[in-house]
């Protein structure tokens, strides 16, 4: 492990107040945190409370209830009128369950127009500085930009086992067609990227932290990578989506699950962008780039093979990964439908 990794692996306190602005700027906007919450009650109370720790405390909580069937809903209008009175409101408060995907979209939709928009997931912990970081750095970038940032990977007990893998090369809106970099309880969207996000629905499967991750890039936005851990990520069984830290494990799980479902959220994923609702939205570069790989995808072999060594550009943070995703992509890249 590299330094830096040894210093990101250091164990935060949990709760621990930073030194809170009381005066807020006149041109800083606030942040409206997100979350979606699904049988949740065993962990929801620690992220509330990491809410609460937070040194940048221009927040207000947007939460919906996905269908729970335990205590969720009941911890959550009881933090509402209690400890976050004032800042937390429930959206849509007829619960269903939609699923992830759409949970989002619903709470993005509610969300104030001239609000930074954060993520969060029910089961994890916020470092107290994970706001006012992520806020520093997007402060003055113009356009749309994301933020996102490493993780402490932990157990259920949030027992640390070690920081998330630091990025190994810049991404671009080609490798996002391919791995999400942008981990959804540690992203932080500008107001332009969130009127950006905002009309579009993602095709099924693929999660709002993707989609926004490679809208944002697809419309030549910034997006800005924190190598600080800001978070707590909760490894358990009952996880939506975790992270795995060995690249071995990975490549295993990736193995077993095999090709198909992959390519069908890729396919899906390109499918989606070249909607006519999307075109304006894109810069030529990346419209350029998804055509180039449609008409690849559905050209055969030979045609795939020539792809891959005209756009050399087009891989995943590691070797190893990359080199099975190009060997799924040459046996089985055929997008649907045909042009």
């Amino acid at each position: 492990m590299s330094r830096s990794e040894q210093d990101s692996a250091a164990p935060p306190r949990l709760y621990a107040v930073v030194g809170r602005d009381t005066e807020r700027a006149a041109s800083r906007p606030p942040v409206a945190i997100l979350l979606s919450v699904y049988n949740g009650e065993a962990f929801l109370n620690q992220q509330l409370d990491s809410f609460l720790a937070q040194s940048d405390d221009d927040w207000c909580l947007y939460w919906r209830d996905d269908g729970s069937q335990d205590a969720s809903r009941a911890i959550m209008l009881s933090f509402q009128e209690h400890r976050g009175q004032g800042r937390c409101i429930e959206v849509d408060v007829e619960p269903a369950n939609l699923g992830v995907a759409l949970s989002y979209a619903l709470l993005l939709e509610a969300a104030p127009r001239d609000a930074l928009i954060a993520y969060a997931d029910q089961d994890d912990v916020w470092v107290p500085t994970k706001l006012a970081w992520a806020r520093e750095a997007l402060d003055s970038v113009e356009g749309p930009a994301l933020y996102c940032a490493r993780q402490y990977l932990t157990d259920e007990t949030l027992a640390i086992q070690g920081p998330s893998l630091a990025l190994r090369r810049q991404p671009d809106f080609a490798s996002s067609l391919i791995q999400n970099l942008a981990t959804g309880h540690t992203i932080l969207l500008n107001t332009e990227a969130a009127t950006l996000i905002r009309p579009f629905m993602s095709p099924d499967g693929v999660l709002h932290d993707w989609w926004a991750y490679t809208l944002v890039l697809g419309a030549g936005g910034t997006f800005h990578f924190d190598e600080r851990c800001v978070s707590l990520y909760r490894q358990h069984r009952r996880n939506a989506v975790g992270v795995e830290r060995s690249l071995f494990v990975r490549g295993m799980r990736a193995l077993r699950r095999g090709p198909a479902a992959f390519m069908a959220l890729h396919d899906a994923l390109v499918t989606r962008l070249l909607e006519p609702d999307l075109a304006e939205c894109l810069t030529t570069q990346a419209t350029g780039f998804l055509l180039r790989l449609k008409k690849a995808s559905s050209g055969g072999f030979g045609a795939r093979l020539r792809f891959l060594f005209a756009e050399r550009d087009f891989v995943r943070q590691r070797f190893a990964e990359t080199w099975l995703f190009r060997m799924w992509f040459l046996f089985y890249g055929q997008t649907s439908p045909k042009d």
